[in-house]
């Protein structure tokens, strides 16, 4: 049930964009299966490009495995989602899934005008993102506070420079105490 609304919602998003089913067109037939912790997505690449269950018998031409928190990745930083998947399989297949994933962008704000008009859809969108954006400021926020507070007044963690300035302060204590113990044994 969870499978096949997904894919209506991927091939709605796709078919309103004319090139990303050009470059799945290509490889139509093929499997993909995407991992998301104990979740398991699998799905062929139709003849026009769109995507359509399969059986999950058969062995993907790609295996993408994501991180467990995609969710909250998908929200907050996008990018980092495709930086920590491990992708197994066709490298050619693999980079046309990528290519499209990036760049593949749902219009939201056109589907909510189709049903309640374009100057209210327009607000909604425009107040959803002012409130994303106000969201993901006070996220970022907290995490500053956060990591000063732990770094800075707590000092349970050692700022980077910090730490190699140490390591670099250890490094000639233990050089000079090694001169000092040749010039005591040579006496």
């Amino acid at each position: 049930m969870l499978e096949r609304t997904a894919l209506r919602f991927l091939n709605h998003v796709l078919g309103a964009e004319p090139w990303a089913l050009a470059r799945l067109k290509s490889f139509a037939g093929q499997r993909a299966r995407f991992d998301i912790g104990p979740l398991s997505f699998s799905f062929a690449v139709s003849v026009n490009g769109a995507l359509q269950s399969c059986d999950t018998v058969a062995k993907p031409g790609v295996t993408v495995h994501l991180p467990d928190d995609v969710l909250v990745r998908l929200l907050a930083d996008r990018q980092s989602i495709f930086r920590s998947a491990r992708i197994e399989g066709s490298a050619d297949f693999a980079e046309a899934l990528g290519f499209v994933a990036k760049n593949l962008r749902w219009d939201a704000e056109a589907d909510v005008a189709r049903i309640i008009g374009d100057i209210p859809a327009r607000r909604i969108s425009r107040d959803l993102a002012a409130s994303l954006l106000a969201k993901r400021d006070a996220a970022g926020r907290f995490v500053a506070n956060l990591t000063e507070f732990i770094v800075d007044e707590e000092a349970l963690v050692m700022r980077p420079d910090a730490l190699a300035s140490f390591a670099q302060d250890i490094g000639c204590l233990c050089k000079d105490l090694d001169h000092l113990e040749a010039r005591l044994n040579r006496l």
